[in-house]
């Protein structure tokens, strides 16, 4: 089991954050208890349907794998098929277009295959979408994504397009070049498939079947540096799309989330993963009253064997964090319901890509002190936001 840990463990993270993936791994893989799950009892409070997990493989598509999941859940919320979506089709259109993006910016971006909730969206609007088994990205033999050869051989192409060699000039030729390394590594995308016994193509599909309006997702972020209820930029290396969003203050995080939930929606969910208080064995995260650093070795041996005391949280708490690089946008995944534990706590009940090797069988118990905490961005339909706050957005 420590080995499949470690091996799932260098595999879990984009490029994105400050953290490479295998300090990452070092700060995860020892965060754990082998009493965990007997301290803790939780009882679902609600929970909204979602497809079965999934493993993300050695690839950072995290962001991918969560977004897609989430509008697989918008598709059950609306009557539709509970089928995966392919999260490498999302992936593909979006590394082509962050390719573009990195030549125009003559590089002075990050490269990597991290992303964020909303390049799903932006990519299911403009290239539609394709069922997981018509296009797995599994083109040479793997049974799981593996991304860092072809992220790499993709970023010296870049780099080596950028110093424009053809007496400083592109060739109308390099996206080409580019896509065609894609093709290679993930496999040509159909350009129409079957399904049901129908014909289509991805865009037909999107309209057709999957029926879900891209116009209807908002994405948040909350930070104490630019205006409330105004958009702002999620200052992010993944945010390679320079998008902005929604800036709501700290508390509404939870108000969110909370009526989301309780209206029958789920949450496409960015986070810090890299706290000593995050255990992905145990599957449970939170914020503990004492940090980890002033612990007793007693204390830091039984972080995970059962409900502790928390930290309060303010919003001055969380931006430092982001300033000083404690939290970082390290992972995506789906807020799919509420949980409360034996003391009557409540708790987000999260999905998760990285396979069922914990002990919910893939699932994570997050505290909301954790989600107020380490939140980057989240995801949700408009209908599952309260009424003021889409008032106070002048939406």
């Amino acid at each position: 089991m420590k080995n499949k840990l470690l091996l799932l463990a260098l595999s879990l993270f984009t490029f994105g954050s400050a953290w490479s993936q295998v300090d990452l791994m070092k700060k995860i893989i020892n965060n754990k208890s082998d009493s965990s799950k007997e301290g803790f009892q939780f009882t679902t409070v609600v929970n909204a349907e979602a497809t079965p997990i999934e493993n993300q493989g050695a690839s950072g598509t995290c962001w991918s794998y969560s977004t897609n999941s989430f509008l697989e859940s918008e598709m059950i919320k609306n009557g539709g098929p509970a089928i995966h979506l392919a999260p490498i089709y999302s992936a593909r259109c979006a590394y082509m277009n962050k390719a573009i993006n990195y030549v125009r910016m003559h590089g002075a971006v990050s490269w990597g295959d991290g992303g964020e909730p909303h390049d799903v969206i932006n990519m299911y609007a403009m290239y539609g979408t394709i069922p997981e088994e018509d296009f797995t990205g599994l083109n040479y033999g793997t049974k799981n994504n593996d991304f860092g050869e072809m992220m790499s051989a993709i970023k010296a192409m870049l780099d080596a397009i950028i110093k424009a060699p053809n007496d400083g000039t592109l060739t109308p030729n390099w996206e080409t070049a580019v896509s065609n390394v894609l093709d290679a590594y993930l496999g040509p995308v159909p350009k129409t498939f079957e399904y049901n016994g129908k014909e289509y193509t991805p865009e037909s599909f999107a309209r057709d079947v999957v029926k879900l309006n891209p116009a209807d997702y908002i994405e948040f972020i909350s930070q104490t540096n630019t205006p409330y209820w105004e958009k702002a930029m999620m200052m992010v290396p993944d945010n390679w799309e320079f998008q902005h969003d929604y800036n709501i203050p700290m508390d509404d995080i939870t108000t969110v989330i909370d009526y989301a939930l309780k209206h029958g929606y789920t949450i496409a969910w960015g986070a810090d993963v890299s706290e000593k208080s995050f255990s992905w064995k145990n599957g449970i995260a939170y914020v503990p009253s004492t940090s980890y650093k002033d612990m007793t070795p007693g204390q830091r041996s039984t972080m995970f064997d059962g409900p502790k005391w928390e930290m309060t949280i303010t919003p001055e708490l969380r931006q430092e964090a982001f300033n000083d690089y404690q939290t970082t946008d390290d992972h995506g995944m789906q807020i799919t319901g509420i949980a409360k534990d034996q003391n009557g706590k409540e708790w987000y009940i999260v999905k998760n890509s990285w396979g069922t090797l914990n002990d919910y069988k893939g699932y994570l118990y997050v505290s909301k002190d954790y989600v107020l905490y380490k939140t980057t961005s989240f995801m949700v339909n408009k209908s599952g936001v309260p009424g003021d706050v889409m008032q106070k957005l002048g939406s």
